[in-house]
C-alpha cells in the first residue's frame, strides 16, 4: 500500500475511496494537530505520504475526503492511529474488544473494523474486500503485515510473486516488499488483517497502480 498526487490519483479515482463525509468534520482538524504535535511542516508531510502539500491542505480543511491508505499512511508519518486521525478518544487500553462495540467504516470501497485498541505498537482490522476494489494499488511501507483469510479467496502480490489465498490460508511479510491485495471471487472476501504502526516520521506508505500489469 506511482504516488496521488493533487490532482484526482489512483487513490482518489476511486469513487468509493472515501470515509463518509459526516466523518470529516472530526479528521480535518485532527489531521492537522496531529502533523503539528509531530512537528512537521506541510511540505514535509506531504512528501512523506507521497501527496502534494495542495492535497494535504484540502485534507486538512476539509475539502477533500481522505481514503484509508491515506490513512493509514499519514497515522504511520504521526506515529499514531487510524482511530486517533478520526477523532477517537480510548480512555484505557482495554485488552477485550467487543464485536457489539466493533463500527463498521466503510473507505477506498473496503469495509473494516477496529478488532484491537488504539495505541497499541500494532493494528488489528477486520476487513471485507470486494471484488474489483483497489486491486491496482500497489503498496510500500516499513513494517510488517499479517492477513488471515475468513471467506472467500484472495489474490495477494508480493512483489513478481502472485499468491491465491482460501479460507484459513494466512500471510506474514515484510511490508516493504511491494504488495496489492485483491479479491479473487465476485462475492469479496474478509480477512482479519494486522499491521505494525511505525512510530516514526518518516515512514512512509506509497500509493498507485503498476503500468501495463493486471493484479
Amino acid at each position: 500500500m506511482s504516488s496521488p498526487e493533487s490532482e484526482p490519483g489512483p487513490a482518489d479515482s476511486l469513487a468509493a475511496d472515501s470515509l463518509a463525509a459526516d466523518a470529516l468534520p472530526a479528521v480535518a482538524p485532527q489531521l492537522r494537530a496531529l502533523r503539528r504535535r509531530a512537528s512537521l511542516t506541510l511540505e514535509a508531510a506531504a512528501r512523506s505520504a507521497g501527496l502534494s502539500p495542495a492535497h494535504l491542505s484540502r485534507l486538512e480543511t476539509g475539502q477533500r475526503q481522505p481514503s484509508l491508505p491515506m490513512l493509514l499512511a499519514l497515522a504511520r508519518i504521526y506515529g499514531t492511529t487510524v482511530s486517533e486521525l478520526l477523532g477517537e478518544t480510548v480512555t484505557e487500553r482495554d485488552a477485550v474488544v467487543r464485536a457489539a462495540d466493533m463500527e463498521p467504516t466503510a473507505a477506498g470501497g473496503w469495509t473494516y473494523w477496529q478488532a484491537g485498541a488504539a495505541g497499541r505498537g500494532m493494528q488489528a482490522l477486520r476487513v471485507q474486500v470486494p471484488y474489483g476494489s483497489q486491486g491496482d494499488i500497489v503498496r510500500v511501507h516499513p513494517g510488517e503485515e499479517w492477513l488471515y483469510v475468513l471467506r472467500g479467496r484472495l489474490r495477494l502480490r508480493l512483489g513478481d510473486t502472485t499468491h491465491r489465498l482460501g479460507p484459513g490460508d494466512s500471510a506474514h511479510f515484510d511490508s516493504l516488499t511491494p504488495h496489492r491485495i485483491a479479491a479473487q471471487d465476485p462475492d469479496g472476501t474478509e480477512l482479519l488483517f494486522v499491521h505494525t504502526l511505525l512510530q516514526s516520521p518518516t515512514a512512509t506508505l506509497c500509493l498507485g497502480p503498476t503500468p501495463g500489469e493486471t493484479p
